[in-house]
């Protein structure tokens, strides 16, 4: 019964706050801009960025792996991948915010992995930052994480299909 009255006083919040202008916000935004053709990732800058053409869109501050030092091995190595992959999935329940997929592992990394005995890992993605990280420093497990607000952005602007370029 409790239970049930804060629901129905927080439907009639949110009703209120609509009808006064203050719509709900949403993590999901429009982009009607340039497309995005291109992610390249520069790891030594921790820099992420948008271009389209030979224009560059947006500039990011990034962290990644815990172990940010050369490519991606094997699984729980704490490194992010380094090479040509695409965003090949998006997760809009991330417990990461929001999230985009980077196609890691290719067949490479498969067979290098396999050779030492070893899983390639995957699940690598570019994601927001939850409040206990904010300010640390590379605390991935080899993902890219920016702020909440700009994977909100990057989200929109960012396709399934986009190549992304991960340099050293």
């Amino acid at each position: 019964m409790i239970l049930n009255r804060r629901l129905m006083m927080a439907t009639a919040m949110g009703a209120l706050l609509t009808a006064c202008g203050k719509p709900a916000v949403s993590k999901f935004r429009r982009y009607d801009g340039p497309p995005v053709t291109r992610v390249q990732v520069f790891k030594k800058q921790r820099r992420l960025q948008l271009l389209s053409g030979n224009r560059m869109l947006k500039d990011y501050k990034m962290e990644m792996g815990f172990a940010p030092d050369g490519h991606k091995q094997i699984q729980n190595d704490g490194r992010t991948p380094e090479g040509a992959y695409r965003i090949d999935r998006r997760n809009p329940n991330s417990r990461y915010h929001l999230s985009i997929g980077i196609s890691y592992p290719n067949s490479d990394d498969i067979a290098r992995a396999e050779a030492m005995g070893k899983r390639p890992g995957g699940d690598i993605f570019i994601h927001g930052t939850p409040t206990n990280y904010i300010g640390q420093d590379d605390w991935t497990w080899g993902c890219i994480a920016v702020s909440n607000d700009e994977i909100e952005e990057i989200y929109a602007m960012v396709k399934d299909g986009t190549p992304i370029f991960i340099y050293p």
